[in-house]
């Protein structure tokens, strides 16, 4: 019952969405913004999007150094399969997918190389708001119809977000500093829980806090961090190619507010951020940019269709090629905590 009033409350959220992106818009006038966007700039955009998963495993590579050795190939086709899932199935079942496959295929604690994962986002939220602060406080914003009062409420949400992520690496500092302390901690649930079941937590969070031995490592560290800039600067090269693509005149360092935009969008829980991501960047460019809304609203279809599809597409592909069905994947998911209890690959 509850996952039904959960899959109803996400459909009402997505067409909710498209309601909004959509409104007081000429369809017609968006085909022919679409069909009159330029190839060239859009095909540079595929391929840095592209370059985009490369750099993400590179730097998930870094992360792993404490845990052990991934090679470079079963990092790139897991990271893609993983970005597939997530919009191709639901409940983003690609964070849990990616770190099990590759923890299969590398030998690895699948709980640590989680851990990796939560990291991952860490230093993609941290990354996102360095660019959105060079935005606001270095590059002149120079946006002639930008409405104070929602930029006010953006720059709010961006030191509130700072604030959540200082807090998340502080807590994620102490479990990596002190994982048998936490696994010893967790265990004395045992007083409220079967001893059986205490056991298990307890060494699922050891195991998970020695996914973060990275934090203790300033070596791999350091490069997964400066790893980071490569990732989210190619996100919004591919964010300034699209739109120039639709002749929208926007700075390249305007990209950086249209990514922090876009980064709240994502966080809807919608299916492939449909929605989410389409009213997000028409927000962006229509209120701090004046863009038409036509023009913005194909930009944002194309864009998506680019973010999202080329991994989708690509994933499929390596699902193939290594036998893995939908429901194979589902069944997966479905089983994570399990694989990542045995603390290792099967």
């Amino acid at each position: 019952m509850r996952r039904h009033l959960r899959t109803v409350l996400v459909v009402l959220i997505t067409v909710g969405l498209l309601a909004l992106f959509l409104r007081q818009v000429n369809l017609g006038e968006v085909a022919r913004e679409i069909r009159r966007a330029s190839p060239l700039d859009l095909l540079l955009a595929i391929l840095t999007t592209l370059a985009i998963y490369v750099f993400r495993a590179v730097r998930w590579q870094a992360m792993l150094e404490p845990v052990g050795r991934a090679r470079f190939v079963p990092a790139f086709r897991t990271t893609v399969i993983g970005f597939a899932a997530n919009t191709l199935l639901p409940a983003r079942a690609g964070e849990f997918l990616r770190p099990y496959l590759l923890a299969r295929q590398e030998g690895l604690s699948a709980t640590s190389t989680f851990a990796t994962i939560v990291l991952e986002r860490v230093l993609d939220l941290l990354t996102v708001l360095f660019l959105f602060a060079l935005f606001v406080f270095v590059f002149d914003p120079g946006m002639a119809n930008v409405d104070e009062a929602t930029y006010r409420a953006i720059k709010g949400g961006g030191l509130a977000a700072a604030a959540g992520v200082a807090v998340a690496v502080a807590v994620m500092f102490l479990l990596a500093g002190h994982p048998e302390r936490l696994g010893l901690l967790v265990q004395r649930a045992e007083r409220v829980l079967p001893a059986g079941v205490a056991q298990i937590i307890a060494r699922m969070a050891r195991t998970f806090a020695e996914g973060l031995a990275v934090l203790r490592r300033p070596g791999p560290l350091f490069r997964a961090a400066v790893l980071s800039l490569p990732v989210w600067l190619a996100i919004a090269v591919a964010i300034w190619l699209v739109s120039r693509a639709f002749h929208i005149n926007i700075p390249f360092t305007g990209t950086f507010l249209i990514v922090a935009v876009l980064v709240v969008g994502v966080s809807v829980p919608t299916p492939g951020a449909v929605g989410g991501f389409h009213y997000a960047y028409r927000l962006a460019a229509t209120v701090f940019f004046g863009v038409p809304g036509e023009r913005a609203v194909g930009a944002a279809i194309v864009l998506h269709a680019i973010s999202f599809g080329v991994a989708a597409l690509l994933g499929v592909v390596f699902m193939l090629q290594d036998g893995l069905s939908f429901a194979k994947l589902k069944s997966m998911a479905a089983s994570k905590e399990q694989g990542a209890e045995g603390g290792g690959a099967p």
